[in-house]
């Protein structure tokens, strides 16, 4: 490296981190939440927690990842299903008569499924002589991911700091005061689940109790929506949760109504709690864990540490994850809007301030989210992450497999978050096993499917309560493969080849065996689905008449092309099953193709029909534009035209994450500018506290997604999108800046990764790139794409004849960093 390039690294290190000095990663307010989306989430993946920052009376709402209601689930609950299948195929392929069809697919539904369900409440009350409180403060700062609340009270400063650790499992609350011996305070508890509360000791007390056997969701009309018995022998999950104060200096005492603390100076209150949960084919009953020696023994365990032991343990843990991916944009002079508190600061960029670093913080918050919600094996983050209220939550906040537990995982891999993955991939694992016996008994194929919904015992038959449940989401057949996209991301990220050979190879095969054995030809000898739903949708056919039940829907053979085409790699990275891949090879070839429809867009049924609502929050048939890599602007420009008239057609508006996957779309469309749009539309403070597709979405004040109710997927689509924006790599090549909008003139990332295993990190000014640095983690071939000529390793890339781009490709070693630098600064 000559003399003048280093003195520009230099130069631009120290850029970057007086850029990061100036953006403080905390989400901050002046006043306490009132509501559950103004409250503030920690989490170590299996303990979550809403902290409120009352002042007389603090609410801090608890979570455990998996208590669940259910058991093991049931087979052969439906034993008509083949024979619906039988008759639905008739239907549609002997007169196109699709509400025939539709009616038969009720006829293949099993049973809902379960519930995730809140753990309790932590009550805090305390009370003071003067009621004028000054100098109130409460915060979440993201880089330390701990949520502190401080206000000053008969003279006195009061803080209170809330962690929850991943390497001690408890949450941790400090309370302290300015003066000694001014802490009164009684801790008590709450919630909607039944429990016995035992005082254990005079500073401990202890919670128990057992689940409901089962809770419709909330969208059915039940009169006994709560099941409290067991019907099948197998149901109810045990629980325990339990509270300890500790303190030095006053006097702490336990009675009826919960832990009592006078004159303290500092207090540490120590959460633990555990379920019976022991895998997802165990009767959480009578094969369940000793939910009450897990508690107990993390509880005592912790107990023994000191605060700073306790927190410092907490932040080396979670700075290991954090810390890998920096991102910071530059600041506008005297942006006021920085300035305020996150509540108005939302607002005021709802409201069209240019606030550069709440993007980024907002991105580094759905990082925080993820690696507090996704840690606990065989058990990722459902819906709600691991946070959740209610006793019937929305959609039973569950894994809806149609998109939704899809996009929580969008950012792992390129967000420097692999590990965070990881509680997906085995819930694959389990879901293949429970997949296997519903392909049997539903379809009577081989391999493994999945439909709609699941939950933490691995469901996979089509849900609807044996016919109760509308087709056009309940009887969706393509869980499967899609699911099985991301055991090949995640190779393609780490390339793990033991992962893939020993893990994600058999499992994506078992998928592609159920598909092959579903797919049937059609009258032209293409190979279709059949029923085929395009998820949540509906269209109009030829005779005017509304209809879901269909044939070969975009998405359907999008998402069958994507796992065949994943396949047939693996297949050759491991150099095995050839005989495998090359009947993947021939029926891909057979399989029904992408069709361009007359108003130029991407056609989503089988044949060019209009949709029932022209404006659906799903666009599901742009899978292959992503998170597919079929479609793109420099492989197959007519289809990714097309896709850029759907989504015209389609409109901007839209739920909570279909705003964040629609960021996705444009970026992979190369367009930054309408990408960073939706980021807008994403970041928008909307109040709705109910279940209103029309209105669309944003963000609550505590930067949670609005579906609207709260969905977590958009904060974490959203940060995918941003991603997406500054590095792409589905292609084989990492594409630096591919879609960055003209609002991001100058700014840095560093320690995301591409596929291929490489730490990427970027820097531009004036909207160009101005030096990169690739770290390659597993040695191998590095294809860079960019707009500028670059040079690396003393090669200097080559026009690209059909773009204005530039390609270099070159060896690498692994382990060894390369710098990439623009021609022009050399």
């Amino acid at each position: 490296m000559s003399k003048k390039i280093w003195i520009a690294c230099i130069l631009l290190v120290a850029f970057v981190n007086e850029l990061f000095a100036q953006q403080p990663q905390k989400l901050w307010y002046k006043k306490p939440a009132k509501v559950w989306t103004e409250a503030l989430p920690i989490g170590n993946g299996r303990l979550g927690a809403m902290v409120f920052g009352g002042v007389t009376e603090e609410l801090i709402q608890l979570n455990e990842a998996t208590l669940w209601t259910g058991g093991p689930v049931r087979t052969n609950v439906n034993p008509g299903a083949y024979d619906n299948l039988i008759k639905a195929r008739e239907a549609l392929f002997n007169g196109e008569n699709y509400d025939r069809a539709y009616e038969y697919a009720k006829g293949m539904q099993g049973y809902y499924s379960e519930s995730y369900l809140p753990l309790g409440d932590l009550i805090i009350r305390q009370q003071f002589t003067d009621t004028v409180v000054t100098g109130y403060y409460r915060d979440l700062n993201i880089i330390d991911a701990i949520a502190t609340t401080r206000f000053t009270a008969d003279g006195i400063m009061f803080t209170r700091q809330v962690i929850s650790s991943a390497p001690d499992q408890v949450i941790v609350i400090r309370f302290t005061a300015n003066k000694p011996g001014k802490l009164n305070f009684t801790i008590g508890t709450g919630g909607v689940l039944k429990y016995r509360q035992k005082a254990i000791s005079n500073n401990e007390i202890a919670m128990s109790g057992k689940v409901p056997s089962h809770i419709q969701p909330e969208y059915v009309t039940s009169e006994n929506a709560v099941e409290e018995k067991d019907p099948v022998g197998c149901r109810g999950m045990r629980f325990e949760w339990r509270i300890k104060a500790i303190s030095k200096a006053g006097i702490i005492t336990t009675d009826t109504s919960g832990i009592t603390v006078k004159n303290g100076t500092d207090v540490l209150i120590i959460v633990s709690a555990a379920t019976s949960f022991n895998g997802f084919n165990k009767c959480p009953d009578s094969e369940g864990k000793d939910e009450h020696k897990i508690a107990t023994d993390n509880l005592s365990a912790a107990a023994k540490k000191s605060w700073s032991s306790l927190f410092n343990n907490h932040l080396a843990d979670y700075h290991h994850f954090f810390n890998r991916v920096t991102f910071n944009l530059a600041i506008p002079v005297n942006n006021k809007n920085a300035a305020l508190p996150t509540d108005e600061r939302l607002l005021g960029y709802t409201e069209g301030a240019k606030d550069p670093s709440f993007e980024t913080m907002y991105f580094q918050y759905g990082r925080y989210l993820l690696i507090s919600c996704s840690r606990t094996p065989g058990v990722p983050a459902n819906l709600q992450g691991i946070w959740n209220k209610e006793l019937q939550p929305p959609w039973s906040s569950n894994y809806t497999t149609n998109i939704n537990v899809q996009m929580n995982y969008w950012p792992a891999e390129v967000a420097n978050l692999s590990e965070m993955h990881l509680p997906l991939m085995d819930f694959i694992k389990n879901v293949a096993t429970t997949g296997a016996v519903t392909s049997k008994e539903f379809y009577h194929t081989k391999g493994w499917a999945l439909h709609h919904n699941s939950d933490i015992w691995a469901l996979s038959n089509p849900v609807g309560d044996i016919g109760k449940g509308d087709p056009m989401w309940a009887n969706w057949t393509m869980g499967s493969p899609w699911l099985s996209q991301h055991l090949w991301t995640h190779y393609a990220f780490t390339k793990d080849k033991k992962f893939l050979k020993e893990k994600a190879y058999p499992l994506m095969k078992g998928a592609a065996e159920f598909c092959l054995d579903f797919l049937i030809e059609d009258k032209d000898g293409y190979l279709v689905t059949a029923p085929s739903f395009s998820p949540e949708n509906s269209f109009i056919d030829d005779k005017g008449k509304e209809g879901a039940a269909s044939i070969a829907t975009t998405m359907d053979m999008s998402i069958i092309r994507d796992l065949f085409t994943n396949l047939i790699e693996a297949s050759k990275e491991l150099n095995e099953n050839a005989a495998f891949r090359n009947l993947l090879i021939s029926k891909k070839n057979k399989l029904y193709p992408l069709h361009i429809g007359k108003k130029g867009n991407l056609q989503e049924w089988y044949k060019d029909w209009e949709d029932v609502d022209p404006h659906h929050r799903h666009v599901s048939h742009l899978f292959g534009l992503y998170p597919g890599r079929e479609i793109s602007p420099s492989q197959t420009p007519e289809f990714a035209n097309a896709a850029k008239k759907t989504l015209e057609l389609r409109g901007d508006a839209g739920t909570g994450w279909s705003l964040a996957w629609k960021i996705n779309f444009w970026a992979r469309l190369l367009d930054g500018n309408h990408a960073y749009k939706m980021i807008g539309s994403l970041l928008h403070l909307t109040g709705q506290t109910g279940t209103n597709y029309a209105n669309g979405g944003g963000s609550y004040a505590n930067l949670f997604d609005a579906h609207p109710p709260f969905q977590i997927d958009g904060n974490f689509g959203g940060i995918s999108g941003m991603s997406e924006m500054l590095l792409q790599s589905h292609l084989g090549e990492l594409h630096l800046l591919p879609a960055l909008p003209d609002a991001w003139q100058k700014g840095a990332i560093k320690g995301i990764k591409g596929r291929g295993n490489f730490e990427v990190s970027i820097n531009w000014e004036n909207h160009q790139l101005t030096s990169a640095v690739i770290t390659s983690m597993a040695g191998g071939i590095c294809k860079i794409r960019t707009v500028i000529p670059i040079t690396v390793k003393g090669i200097t890339a080559k026009p690209i004849a059909d773009t204005n781009g530039y390609v270099i490709v070159f060896n690498t070693e692994k382990g060894k960093a390369y710098n990439i630098v623009p021609v022009s600064k050399m």
